[in-house]
């Protein structure tokens, strides 16, 4: 059988691992690879579990996600998983560590990277989108990007530490104080992540506005939200908040973060939407509020601080993860035909 890369050749000295390979677009085969080789800087990682985000469907789909994917290419950026080999450089973890991995990749030369925003960097590379991931049993990862998890982190949780850090770069391109009265936009896991992580950053109310009840009210009961809106039935209250973040990507619920807004307000543009969308706004308002409005990509050099808030109890991540799949359920759960999902997961390994 024709395998992911023509350059693994059939070699009776390495073994062979079961993949899940996107082929095409929308176009999955599961087939054996060889365990891939490590570098001197690299480490091998029997994958327990990768995470599914929104950034998987885009890259289902043929769009691109932080950066292009081009099949053939194993997905799975977002990973936990057992060290099972390291390189003759490597020395931040040794075999037998449970670790997650940071799946981004700078180049440490270019403009941005030499002005500290890595997370621009003109040459990014990404495990799961650019190079392969963890929908395989073993995948590589070069060391700077793996790290050790503590005791009381699972591996299943762990699989959820990158979608964590993203929102953790998002909050430290704001000005929070705990007077500060926020909205988050968003019920879907980002959204809930953020409204957790507003919490555990000191902010003193945080409400919650999506399109579930279920999801509304158990947010409130269980995870601290202040106040819920459904959008299809009420509406977000104008010149409110002074923070909004908006999880969506949707031109209509980024003009509700807009409308939300008061005056000196904070927004944060997080959701991911179509590459061609706009939505209107009134420039006189951004004036006359004085709004700041901020985007948001990718997480540089936040991963540390995601696993600690995990660690110390101060985020519920794995209260947000609705299913476990199989490496055979993926195209399902891609082509929409499992339902219900808040976070999924999938169990890779033992």
């Amino acid at each position: 059988m024709k395998t992911h890369n023509d350059e693994r050749l059939f070699n009776d000295e390495r073994d062979i691992m079961k993949a899940l390979v996107l082929t095409g677009v929308k176009q999955f085969e599961i087939q054996d690879l060889e365990t891939p080789e490590i570098k001197d800087d690299e480490v091998l990682i029997n994958t327990a579990y990768a995470g599914v985000c929104g950034t998987d469907h885009d890259l289902y789909a043929g769009r691109p996600g932080s950066a292009a994917a081009v099949p053939p290419i194993v997905l799975g950026h977002e990973n936990s998983g057992i060290v099972a080999a390291i390189g003759s450089n490597v020395t931040n973890v040794a075999v037998g560590d449970r670790v997650a991995v940071d799946p981004n990749i700078y180049c440490g030369q270019c403009e941005y990277c030499l002005t500290q925003r890595p997370e621009l960097c003109e040459h990014l590379s990404a495990v799961g989108v650019t190079r392969d991931g963890g929908l395989e049993e073993q995948f590589t990862a070069p060391a700077s990007v793996v790290y050790k998890l503590p005791d009381n982190v699972s591996l299943r949780d762990a699989a959820a530490i990158e979608p964590v850090s993203c929102a953790v770069h998002g909050l430290d391109l704001l000005n929070l104080r705990p007077y500060q009265k926020a909205l988050v936009i968003g019920d879907g896991f980002m959204g809930q992540i953020f409204a957790q992580l507003l919490q555990a950053y000191g902010v003193h109310q945080v409400d919650l506005a999506g399109i579930f009840d279920d999801k509304l009210q158990r947010n409130k009961e269980l995870f601290g939200v202040t106040e819920t809106y459904n959008t299809t039935k009420e509406s977000i209250p104008s010149n409110a908040y002074d923070v909004i973040i908006e999880a969506v990507g949707l031109p209509q619920t980024q003009a509700q973060a807009i409308e939300a807004a008061k005056k000196g307000a904070q927004v944060l543009m997080f959701g991911v939407g179509p590459q061609d969308a706009h939505f209107e706004m009134n420039t006189y308002d951004i004036y006359k509020k004085q709004l700041t409005i901020q985007g948001s990509f990718i997480n540089p050099l936040t991963f540390r601080d995601a696993i600690s808030l995990v660690s110390s109890g101060k985020m519920n991540i794995g209260g947000l993860i609705s299913h476990e799949l199989e490496l055979e359920q993926v195209q399902d759960f891609l082509d929409g035909k499992i339902s219900g999902v808040s976070k999924a997961v999938v169990k890779v390994g033992a």
